[in-house]
């Protein structure tokens, strides 16, 4: 309705005119697109707090806290206890009750205490107690394999550093969506730009098709211009149609990544536009913002973060299973009593105790764990090495990306600027009868590829900044 209003006040004050200029019609606001504004910053805070992805992002962590909960139950105590009673034939041949608490603890060394007590006709003389039973207490330790690591102490520090492994993985998995998240909205972005460039240059075309035409009628300017006029108009309409459905995408493939809470999905709505001035927040809400390549440094970086704790957690392992080299040799000796009340009942002439010893002759199996877990070390240590180096020339050639961007700059905007002048120029001359409408198509035609251009140019640009962000590692805030 503006545009069309405009036409008319165009029509009624310069019934002769041939053309419009474009400095005019980029001050002439879409017609078509709505007004509310999604800025980049507030678009990934979405994105963070309520993508799926983001959210399984923080189930791994869960589950590395988990993990270390698990592995601490193996120093849980522990309470066991057994019952058979046997009756036949109105003969007590056994009532057995034996009980047992344990508690592990971070070496090979189990303290533990117990009660037994066992009756009947057909008791075996070994087992013979006092009839109030008896009470034991001691320890069991393992002085070979086991003492210094064993599964309980490997499974823990494992899961810790598991833990600490699914902080970096977590960091990993949230760059990646927002990294794919930050080129569905500059694609959105370029194309919303696109769309607006079209719809100024229809409009000029369509006034520009008004003048020519009725020039023509009063026999001042040939019918054939009329015509070059109108497939130019044809032509900017068909472009600018071309450029919505192109909208229409980006809008759809941004909506992949807006999401809200109870895992509910959002459409984008038609009134809804991206900021036009992106440029300035997209550096602090990358986290890059003052990010040179002298100040990167790899120490922290998440990916060789995970590779370390990965390695961590093979030296842990390579301990265990070299330590299934030594011989098994248990040792328990428990104190018994009748009356647990008198610390002085506990006497050392009175206990049990034992010693248990296994060993395998060729060990075949423990040197073949041994040697498959130094390969997987070495695996681990090459991987690193390789992702070490193919980070830290992945980033330089980011950077240097991006200061080759910043001077086509200059060069496209001065491109454009110079082919806005050369249009024009040549408005002017046609106004003057020096032109035709066919240079003047021509040169406007120029100046939409230029724009084209820097739009693309300036997606790409924003593309490598969030390529800078994934490159380097930055830990996502929340």
């Amino acid at each position: 309705m503006k545009v069309r209003l405009l036409l008319i006040v165009f029509l009624i004050g310069f019934p002769f005119a041939k053309s419009l200029s474009t400095q005019t019609l980029a001050q002439i606001p879409s017609t078509t697109l709505g007004t509310e504004i999604l800025s980049f910053e507030e678009y990934l805070g979405y994105v963070k707090n309520y993508h799926p992805v983001a959210k399984q992002a923080q189930l791994a962590l869960t589950q590395g806290q988990a993990k270390v909960l698990k592995a601490r139950g193996g120093f849980d105590p522990k309470l066991e206890a057994g019952y058979e009673r046997k009756d036949f034939k109105d003969l007590e041949y056994y009532d057995l009750l034996d009980t047992k608490f344990k508690i592990p603890t971070w070496y090979g060394i189990e303290l533990q205490a117990g009660y037994e007590r066992y009756e009947g006709e057909f008791v075996n003389a070994q087992n013979f107690v006092p009839e109030d039973g008896l009470f034991a207490a001691g320890l069991s330790v393992n002085i070979g394999q086991g003492f210094w690591i064993n599964e309980r102490m490997a499974s823990l520090r494992k899961a810790k550093i598991f833990n600490n492994q699914s902080i970096a993985e977590r960091d990993l998995l949230l760059n990646e969506v927002i990294y794919k998240a930050s080129v569905a909205y500059f694609n959105w972005l370029q194309a919303y730009r696109d769309v607006i460039t079209f719809e100024q240059f229809v409009a000029n075309a369509q006034l520009r098709y008004e003048g020519v035409k009725k020039s023509a009628a009063l026999g001042e300017s040939a019918q054939i211009d009329a015509t070059e006029a109108l497939i130019s108009l044809q032509n900017r309409q068909l472009s600018l149609e071309q450029a919505k459905v192109a909208l229409f995408n980006g809008r759809m493939q941004l909506s992949n990544f807006l999401w809200i809470e109870n895992d509910t999905p959002l459409e984008l709505e038609d009134n809804v536009i991206p900021n036009l001035k992106a440029e300035l927040e997209i550096d602090v809400t990358l986290q890059i913002e003052g990010q040179t390549l002298n100040s990167f440094t790899l120490d922290n970086h998440p990916k060789l973060l995970a590779l370390n704790y990965k390695l961590e957690s093979l030296v842990v392992d390579k301990k265990l299973k070299a330590n299934k080299l030594l011989p098994k040799l248990e040792l328990n000796y428990n104190f018994i009593t009748e009356t647990p009340n008198a610390a002085n009942s506990f006497l050392s002439s009175e206990y049990k105790g034992g010693v248990n010893f296994s060993y395998p002759l060729f060990q075949r199996k423990e040197r073949g764990d041994l040697s498959l877990a130094k390969l997987k070390m070495r695996d681990t240590e090459l991987d690193r090495a390789a992702t070490k180096i193919s980070i830290l020339n992945k980033v330089k050639a980011i950077y240097q990306e991006l200061d080759s961007y910043s001077r086509q700059n200059v060069l496209l905007a001065e491109i454009v600027a110079n082919t806005k002048i050369l249009l024009q120029g040549e408005e002017r001359k046609f106004e003057l009868g020096e032109s035709s409408i066919f240079l003047v198509n021509s040169r406007e035609k120029s100046l939409i590829d230029a724009r084209l251009k820097r739009s693309k140019f300036e997606n790409g640009f924003f593309k490598t900044k969030a390529k800078l962000f994934k490159s380097i590692g930055v830990r996502p805030t929340l």
